[in-house]
């Protein structure tokens, strides 16, 4: 599995060490920045991560701002993608079994990073269940498709 990561200035620090927690667990990461603490737009890297799922280079995506709402809304505009927004356990997990989430988004300035790790390791590990649940991403998808008039 390959993860793309990305943050804002907000995200900075904690996807720093998300970086280095998936080290440790074997999985290999892309950086799609931000590299530093200097104020940037989420929106610009965001697109970033999300253009590396799209372009098949990586498997899902971790996003992490301030909040993990303009993380969360940003990547949601582009096709497939199906980003969650977790804060908690129950939540990572869900996302993975029902709705087969392909990217995870965090708030910096809303979890510390004990609760950071134990959520990515949730939505990591966790399988999509399918049955019911494959029916309901395809209708997400064929929404998707009607818009883009596809």
């Amino acid at each position: 599995m390959k993860v793309a990561l990305a943050s804002d200035h907000a995200g900075y620090a904690l996807k720093e060490q998300i970086k280095e927690w998936l080290a440790d667990w074997g999985i290999e990461t892309y950086d799609a920045g931000c590299h530093s603490l200097e104020s940037v737009d989420y929106v610009d890297y965001a697109s970033g991560a999300v253009g590396a799922l799209e372009e098949q280079e990586c498997d899902r995506a971790i996003l992490v701002c301030g909040t993990g709402i303009g993380m969360s809304i940003a990547a949601n505009k582009y096709p497939g993608i199906r980003a969650a927004l977790c804060h908690d356990l129950f939540s990572a997990r869900a996302t993975r079994e029902h709705n087969d989430s392909n990217v995870l988004c965090l708030g910096a300035r809303v979890i510390g990073s004990g609760l950071a790790e134990e959520i990515v390791r949730v939505w990591l590990h966790t399988e999509f269940a399918g049955g019911r649940h494959q029916r309901r991403v395809d209708k997400i998808s064929a929404i998707e498709q009607r818009v883009l008039g596809q």
